[in-house]
């Protein structure tokens, strides 16, 4: 199903500029993404339906005031990118980030590859904290800067590795291949990360929010902000108000007007 109101997705997004399927315009528009629409994981976590139906997408993610997680993002970009004329493909990762070694996770995070005529990107609007903020080009062992953080990819046997820099030095983030996925794979996948009871999407509350100048991730009540040049801070919210605030303010989501949010909000604040 094709997006039909391209305006209020780029309204959304604070975009005015060009919409040529060039590297500029890819660019400056996942920018302009991730610095708008929040990660967030509300639904799954208050036991709502997650559709990826393109026009719920439009309403939740354009219209509401609201964020969503990967395949939100990724399947509401996906068709904003090809209604442009861009050469675009749904791809899926398995999540390495935090993973102890030797656990393999499913496929559950979407991000798109993009044929350029001068090279491939890969492209991801949804993965929390480290988002990347810009395309990446599809070229093993090479540094890449973006607006945010500074990422590579590596390979291991048939796989793509996103390694992002971090103090430590490079962490993986998710492996992937260049398999195309369809919509179908997407609906099975996000159903599972947003019902199976082990999934940290209906247990903890996950929220990423960027600005120009810096990172806002919000992990059950434990909020930080790391800014591109400068020290990290953290601070506990201790009440249901005070996540609410946060929510509100720090991350630009209009809450859902339902009767399960504050009992969920006070859980949240109890967390140690």
């Amino acid at each position: 199903m094709k997006l039909t109101d391209l305006e209020s997705y780029f309204e959304r997004i604070g975009y005015a500029g060009p919409r040529t399927p060039n590297l500029e315009v890819l660019s400056a528009i996942q920018l302009h993404h991730t610095l708008a629409i929040p990660f967030e994981n509300l639904d799954p976590l208050l036991r709502r339906p997650v559709s990826l139906d393109t026009e719920a997408l439009a309403d939740k993610l354009l219209r509401a005031g609201r964020g969503g997680y990967c395949y939100e993002h990724g399947c509401l970009l996906l068709n904003v990118l090809d209604a442009l004329g861009f050469t675009v493909t749904g791809l899926a990762a398995r999540v390495l980030w935090n993973v102890p070694p030797g656990v393999v996770r499913p496929r559950s995070h979407m991000l798109l590859r993009v044929d350029l005529l001068d090279a491939i990107y890969v492209v991801d609007v949804g993965f929390g904290g480290l988002t990347p903020t810009a395309p990446l080009r599809l070229e093993p062992g090479i540094v890449q800067r973006t607006p945010h953080d500074t990422f590579r990819l590596v390979t291991r046997q048939w796989e793509f590795i996103l390694q992002a820099w971090m103090l430590e030095g490079w962490r993986s983030l998710y492996s992937f291949d260049l398999q195309p996925q369809l919509l179908p794979d997407y609906e099975a996948m996000s159903w599972y990360v947003a019902n199976h009871p082990a999934s940290h999407f209906v247990t903890n509350l996950l929220v990423a929010h960027n600005t120009p100048d810096a990172r806002h991730v919000l992990n059950d009540n434990q909020l930080g902000v790391y800014p591109v040049n400068g020290a990290t801070v953290r601070r506990t919210l201790g009440s249901a108000a005070q996540l609410r605030a946060a929510l509100e303010t720090t991350f630009g989501i209009r809450l859902p007007q339902t009767p399960e949010l504050e009992p969920v909000l006070a859980r949240l604040a109890d967390t140690r």
